[in-house]
């Protein structure tokens, strides 16, 4: 038994579940394409503040990426949940980008990473100098031999005065890349100086310039990554997709629904939440290429808890949870993270990650996750 705070601090006892629920490693499923947005293991001798670079456990950070590609997942490196831009600078996104293709090519995993313009500083000058951020962690990805997903552009953001900017700059990055790649419309929630991204505060009309974008290089687009929370939108997207282009999810909050789809098509993933929920995830997939869309809901439905407390206002700070989940799994041998992020919740809100976590059967060994749940609570305080 332990005993978890609530967020008014009160304690109530929980018990833990004795008994793990293994899932074993398998194929990547056939009907879906799934990839996790995967987090990375700070070095937790090295500079885990919010001051200066921060170093990585790369061991650590390559054999959680291994994990995912036992389970049959694919692996979206350098993403957001990579903490681009809150902790992992660009030089350490390069580095992590070359390890993990490597890898991938060892095992014969599927990887994609994040391209983005992330080197650049306030002020961040003219158009042009965003075009050539974006190229050069292009020529980067590609050189490693990924594929690369477009990741939304503060610079740009900041820079651009109305969707023509936003069709300029894509069109010249689309007309040069070596292989089709995923664009990514990672909203406000998730990043608030993304604001207003492809030119419009109205989403329709944002839609409409990102719908342009696409068709005007659809050999170039293997697909879009929606990440609005918004699933009404989305299913409204990707019926409006050319043939051929996919729609990712990227909606933490409704993605089995997404998922599954409907007499209009569905949505493949790309998704942070699959980081902790990785093996159970390509586990309920693989039953829908089976046809088995009752045993799919049956596994995924009772996720979406977690994910919506994980991912809870404000939401930018899902990171610190997955974080945790890791480490509670037995991922990584500590909680610390890169920017000081382990420090982004309050303590209540990871003892309910944990509980829900433990209720899924997402550790392999409770007891162990258990011991560290406590240790975690002692230092704050909280005596057994």
């Amino acid at each position: 038994m332990i005993r978890l705070p609530d967020a008014t601090g009160a304690l109530r006892p929980y018990e833990p579940r004795r008994t793990a629920a293994p899932l074993p490693p398998g194929p990547p499923p056939a009907s879906r394409t799934l990839f996790a947005a995967a987090h990375v293991v700070a070095d937790p001798f090295g500079n885990t503040t919010p001051y200066g670079p921060a170093g990585l456990d790369w061991e650590a950070t390559l054999a959680f990426r291994r994990h995912l590609w036992a389970h049959g997942l694919g692996v979206a490196e350098a993403m957001d949940t990579a903490q681009r831009g809150t902790g992992l600078d660009w030089p350490a996104a390069a580095e992590l980008i070359r390890r993990s293709a490597a890898e991938a090519r060892a095992v014969g995993g599927r990887l994609v990473c994040g391209a983005g313009t992330d080197q650049l500083t306030p002020p961040y000058g003219r158009l042009e100098a965003v075009t050539a951020a974006y190229e050069e962690q292009l020529a980067v990805v590609e050189a490693a031999g990924a594929r690369a997903v477009l990741m939304g552009s503060r610079a740009l953001a900041a820079l651009a005065t109305g969707p023509e900017h936003y069709e300029e700059v894509y069109g010249r990055l689309l007309r040069q890349t070596a292989a089709p790649v995923i664009l990514h419309w990672l909203g406000p929630v998730f990043d608030p100086a993304l604001e207003g991204y492809w030119g419009s505060t109205d989403v329709d009309a944002a839609t409409g310039t990102l719908l342009r974008i696409v068709a005007a290089h659809a050999d170039k687009v293997d697909g879009v990554k929606v990440s609005l929370l918004d699933a009404g939108h989305e299913r409204a997207l990707r019926r409006r997709l050319p043939p051929g282009v996919r729609c990712y999810t990227g909606d933490d909050l409704h993605y089995p629904g997404l998922v599954e789809g409907d007499g209009h098509g569905h949505s493949d993933a790309l998704l942070g939440v699959l980081d902790p929920l990785g093996p159970l995830a390509a586990h309920a997939v693989r039953r829908l290429d089976h046809g088995d869309l009752p045993g799919f809901r049956a596994l995924l439905d009772p996720t979406v808890e977690l994910a919506r407390h994980l991912f809870a206002p404000p939401t930018r700070c899902y990171k610190t949870g997955i974080v945790l989940l890791a480490w509670l799994a037995g991922h990584q041998g500590h909680f610390a993270m890169a920017g000081g992020l382990h420090a982004a919740r309050p303590l209540p809100h990871l003892a309910r990650a944990y509980e829900l976590a433990d209720a899924l059967g997402l550790f392999p060994d409770p007891g162990a996750a258990e011991s560290r749940m406590a240790a975690l609570l002692a230092v704050h305080g909280v005596e057994r």
